[in-house]
């Protein structure tokens, strides 16, 4: 026979885990402010033609607004050369360089825009924010706590914050600080998605779906935060609402995998056969696109439970 609910309980256990965003927050470009230093080097300004650092900065930012993003790298880092003070344009170059993966080199930005000015709360959160992605938690942590102490209302910070302590599995601080995250970055969806996933490790998934809730209604198609719905309501036997939920996550992002790997689990248990086989095949497909090869081999196994009567778990 096919899977009964003791054999559902346990696929659900083995739902694919949504993967943790380290989104920042807070990555918009900024013009350089009156108040820093924008006089360039005299020999370096006759070497470009009578530009100044705040012309290329400005270049950097049309180049960016566009979609060059290598032309405004290397637009930021004449900025930087001709004006090492100007601490917009190492920030820029470091949102820039992360931007295209570059995670060393635009935390070494970060850090120097914050030597230019020691007072720029964003730019020690995107330093944090850089670290955290290196998987540097303690600098990033003291960094995060540094940019607080400058603007104890940045929700960035708090975020990134956030992100250390789960990685720390400190979920209790962690989701402070998602919290306070979400009061000052109030657009921001994230921090109430990983406030849940929080709740989750806890054990207390009442709260993890009021917090996945908060995010999708902040963000309509955040895929992973409908994932996560739906594998809370498939562990409560809610197979409409869990399958509602998987399919919101497919058309939040037509290329997530795991949607459609739980709306397989959930056609299972309501003895829609074929309905499973198609959207557990699709799944397949999509992880072994995303080189996902562990759970192409999972979705491929309960593919082969559902083909094989014989093979079916207690």
């Amino acid at each position: 026979m096919l899977p009964n609910k003791k054999a559902m309980r346990v696929f659900s256990k083995y739902l694919p885990s949504a993967p943790l965003t380290f989104m920042l927050l807070s990555a918009s470009f900024i013009f350089a402010s009156p108040s820093l230093s924008l006089s360039p080097a005299p020999l370096l300004l006759a070497q470009y033609a009578g530009k100044s650092a705040e012309d290329f900065l400005n270049e950097g930012l049309q180049a960016i607004s566009s979609g060059k993003v290598s032309e405004g790298i290397a637009a930021f880092r004449l900025a930087t050369k001709l004006d090492p003070d100007l601490a917009p344009a190492h920030y820029n170059l470091g949102l820039a360089l992360r931007q295209v993966g570059q995670l060393q080199p635009a935390a070494i930005a970060f850090y120097q825009a914050t030597q230019a000015d020691p007072k720029f709360a964003l730019a020690f959160a995107n330093l944090g924010g850089a670290l955290l992605e290196g998987n540097n938690l303690q600098q990033a942590n003291d960094y995060l706590r540094k940019a607080l102490e400058i603007d104890p209302k940045l929700g960035v910070a708090y975020y990134n914050l956030g992100l250390v302590q789960e990685q720390q599995r400190d979920c209790d601080r962690a989701i402070a600080s998602f919290k306070k995250a979400v009061e000052f970055s109030q657009n921001a969806p994230e921090p109430a998605y990983h406030t849940g996933i929080c709740y989750l490790q806890k054990n207390q998934p009442d709260k993890a779906k009021d917090a996945f809730r908060k995010a999708v209604k902040i963000n309509p198609k955040y895929a992973e935060a409908y994932y996560s719905l739906g594998g809370i309501y498939l562990s409560k036997g809610k197979l409409q609402e869990a399958l509602e939920a998987f399919r919101q996550s497919a058309q939040g992002n037509s290329n997530y995998p795991n949607a459609y790997y739980g709306a397989g689990l959930v056609f299972l248990q309501l003895k829609q056969y074929p309905q499973a086989v198609q959207v557990l095949q699709y799944a397949r497909d999509l992880y072994k696109n995303l080189g996902n090869s562990q759970w192409a081999s999972n979705t491929d196994n309960l593919l082969q439970q559902v083909s094989n009567p014989t093979s079916q778990p207690r």
